[in-house]
Formats: structure tokens, sequence, C-alpha cells
């Protein structure tokens, strides 16, 4: 693995070819952003018909066939040893398991809305955890001032100056809780699985099948079969799996290798703008003044803790 990008919950790695795509990279990036940004709605919808822990689980199993459908096509095997995947296993509770279990639970109580504007708050939330856990990212004025900003617009999202009136505390707080985690299991991705000879295609297909295997462990001790089987939570279901896990983790890797991880990184601040569009045009969610506003506060801040100071040019020899 070269290159670990913060994009959310999801781990990618860029290759050093940039192999080509008949479809151009404009089109896959506003695909992907699409994506993404309806996969709040279909949670939303999974959880009307069946418990969070089992939206998830489905959601790891499509996932995981269309990455294992990807590996035979491109023969590609999984990864070997024991230390990679004990590092892997990490990973995949961190990056798949644990925040989109949470994420679930959110949404029982929460919009969809809402929870898309949460899962924006992860460069914030990275960027502070990179400055304790990372001694090579530095601090610059510019990136401090992007995270106290993001956070005013948590606040402002909220509405903590009617004192949260009308808010979920508990599904803000999971919501909240899940785009933690991904910049948790990013750091830890960097710090342990960066540099591995293995492929981008293996390490995450292994990654996705430890994550299902995790779930498929936890469901039966927490949730009872459903008594019917509704078609429609289930098709939310199945595409969110397919297309928001699977597709969209092979997409996301072909942009990296493209066009490099800074620009598409870049498409994790389109997600909360079609995800709150999504759950107020087809889910009739209601949308206050202060969730748009916030959401754009919020972004700002995110893009600014992105900077990056340049680098100083060495001066030349005097004559």
């Amino acid at each position: 693995m070269t290159t670990v990008t913060a994009t959310p919950g999801r781990l990618t790695t860029a290759s050093p070819e940039r192999p080509r795509h008949r479809l151009d990279w404009r089109l896959r990036f506003a695909a992907l952003s699409l994506i993404w940004g309806f996969s709040f709605l279909l949670i939303k919808v999974g959880t009307q018909g069946y418990a969070p822990f089992q939206v998830t689980l489905g959601r790891l199993v499509f996932g995981t066939a269309v990455l294992a459908v990807a590996m035979a096509v491109r023969r590609e095997r999984l990864p070997r040893g024991a230390r990679t995947w004990g590092h892997l296993a990490v990973a995949a509770f961190l990056l798949n398991a644990l925040p989109f279990s949470l994420f679930a639970y959110a949404e029982l109580t929460i919009p969809s809305t809402l929870a898309g504007i949460c899962n924006a708050t992860s460069p914030l939330w990275g960027m502070a955890l990179s400055l304790v856990a990372l001694s090579e990212d530095r601090p610059t004025r510019v990136r401090v001032a992007g995270l106290g900003l993001g956070f005013l617009g948590v606040l402002t999202v909220l509405g903590a100056w009617q004192g949260f009136h009308g808010l979920d505390a508990t599904g803000t707080a999971l919501a909240l809780l899940a785009s933690l985690s991904y910049p948790i299991g990013w750091i830890y991705v960097r710090r342990t699985l960066a540099g591995t000879s293995h492929s981008h295609l293996s390490m995450t297909g292994a990654q996705l099948l430890l994550a299902t295997v995790q779930l498929a462990v936890v469901t039966p001790l927490f949730t009872t079969l459903p008594s019917g089987v509704p078609v429609v939570p289930l098709l939310a279901i199945a595409a969110l799996g397919a297309l928001g896990t699977g597709l969209a983790l092979l997409l996301q890797y072909g942009l990296v290798a493209e066009v490099g991880p800074t620009t598409a990184q870049m498409v994790t601040y389109f997600i909360p703008v079609i995800a709150t569009a999504a759950g107020v045009a087809i889910l009739g969610e209601s949308l206050a003044w202060s969730t748009p506003v916030g959401a754009v506060i919020v972004l700002t801040g995110a893009a600014l803790t992105q900077v990056r100071p340049k680098p100083r040019t060495q001066p030349g020899p005097q004559t």
C-alpha cells in the first residue's frame, strides 16, 4: 500500500500505475458522489424493515460479493500472513463494521440529512487526531482555524443556541462517533499497513470479508429474524452494499490511481449536499435554515483542515 487516502470509511491505496479508463474521471467522480450521497437515504429505508445490525450485515455481504467478483476477474488473491490479517481485522472494525452499524442505529432516530452532515465531520476529527498521533502532521494557523470553524458549523447544524431543542441526542452522538471512527481507522492503517506489497483490491476485499464475519457473529446475538421479508428495504440494503460499498470502493480506487488522492478526496464535500437533497426530496425530511448553513460552515472548515503548507524552497548557491 503506497498511499492511504482519508475518505469516509474506506481503505484505499494508490498504485504508481495510472490505468486508462474509457469513462472520463469527472463522470466517475460524479457517480461516486451520488452513490455515497444516497447511501444515507438507503440506510434510512433499510432500517424501516430490518434491524440496524441486519442492515449493516447485508450491506457488507453485498459489498464483499462485488469485490469478490472483481478479484476473480482480475485473478487477485487474498493477502497472506497472520500479522497482515490481524491488522486488517482491526481496520475492518474501525472503518466498516463499527461506523456502518453506528450510522444505521443513528438513523433510527435522526433524519438521513443530519447523518450525512455528521459524516462530513470526519476530516475535522482526522485533523485533530493527527496532531496528536502523527508527528509529521504539523498544525498551521489555517488548519487550526479550519478545525475551529468546522466545529462551529456542527454547533450551527445542531442548533446549539436553542439548547438543541427537538434533537435526538443519542442518535446524533452515534452519527458523530461513526464519523470519528473513520480517522481513527485511517491512522491505524497508516501506522500498520502502509507500504505492504499486497494490492489495493486484495487488501480491501480481505477487509470487507473480515467486517462481514464480525457482523455475522454479532448480529444473531442482538437481533431476531424478521417476521417477514420487506422487499423495498431489502432492495435498499442490496443497493447500499453492491453500489454504496462494493462499486464505490472500485470507483474510488480508480480515481485515486488516475487523478491522485487530493482530487479524489474532494468527493467528501459533495456527500452531505447530495444526502440532504435526497432526504428532503425523496423522504420528505424537514430542513431548518440552520442545517444547510451549518453544513456549509462544516465543509469550509473541513476543506481548510486539508490545506498543506507549501514546501520551502532551498536557496540557490550564492555567487
